[in-house]
């Protein structure tokens, strides 16, 4: 299959456009672009400049990729927004480009599912496979780890980490970094344990989701203080990656972790 551009679609001849790509009516491409093999734009989704995405993404009706950053110190500089593969970015999403005061780029990696009205600020690193579900919000300079997952209408805080595999329960407000493997919910989201499911639906080893579950009563239920408890955690878990990777995680935090909701304490899941 060749590559297929409707009629009524506006392609600045700036951009560099890959074998077998798609792109629907009305649609807006500028220039300083680059997309990739495979790619399917859909009708009325807007491409701005500085934008490069890479093979196979869809981008869905009305989504704005690769706008302006709402910084009010950016001045037209040139900043890029760097898309990997295989993504999916759903209706009136709207992804940003970097800013100077960051490193220049927003990027995101592979395999990626952004919802409709999600949106990624500027300065934002998604690892790959990062889902984000309907409304989600993202401030500058945030982190997401690979395979996390942000639910629906919520709200993380500039400069926040979110670690791999953790995920946020929807309607929460995040404004402390989230370590790995770890689930968190509420208007300010307090952590209920390890994401289990999801660990085990990784392929994570029963021994390992075993060791990161001690690890997650050490830290926010033993009432030892946090460098003794990861002390012990590392001293008797730290063969395990994901111990090392949650414990590393928590000794660079610069925003503090977030807490646990001890009036609505919750059993982790078995």
């Amino acid at each position: 299959m060749n590559t297929q551009v409707h009629p009524t679609a506006i392609i600045d001849p700036d951009c560099q456009l890959g074998e077998n790509v798609i792109i629907g009516p009305y649609t807006i491409i500028e220039g300083n672009t680059r997309i990739g093999s495979g790619t399917r734009i859909d009708a009325f989704a807007q491409i701005k400049n500085f934008t490069s995405l890479g093979q196979n993404n869809h981008i869905y009706s009305y989504a704005c990729i690769g706008e302006a950053p709402q910084d009010i110190k950016y001045k037209d500089e040139e900043t890029w927004l760097e898309i990997g593969d295989n993504n999916k970015v759903r209706e009136y999403s709207t992804l940003n480009r970097g800013t100077p005061d960051g490193n220049k780029v927003t990027r995101i990696g592979s395999n990626c599912f952004l919802m409709a009205y999600t949106h990624v600020a500027h300065d934002c690193v998604l690892e790959d496979g990062v889902i984000m579900a309907n409304g989600a919000t993202l401030a500058g300079h945030i982190h997401l780890g690979q395979r996390s997952v942000v639910g629906g209408l919520c709200a993380v805080h500039q400069y926040v980490r979110i670690g791999e595999f953790a995920f946020i329960g929807g309607k929460s407000g995040v404004a402390q970094d989230i370590p790995p493997y770890m689930l968190v919910a509420g208007e300010r989201a307090k952590v209920y344990g390890p994401n289990l499911i999801g660990m085990r639906r990784a392929g994570f080893d029963r021994k390992e989701i075993s060791a990161v579950k001690k690890a997650f009563h050490l830290i926010w239920g033993s009432g030892v203080s946090r460098s003794d408890a990861l002390d012990t955690i590392r001293k008797e878990f730290g063969q395990y990656n994901a111990i090392e990777k949650l414990v590393s995680f928590i000794e660079t935090s610069k925003r503090g972790i977030v807490s646990r909701d001890n009036d609505k304490e919750k059993d982790v899941r078995e």
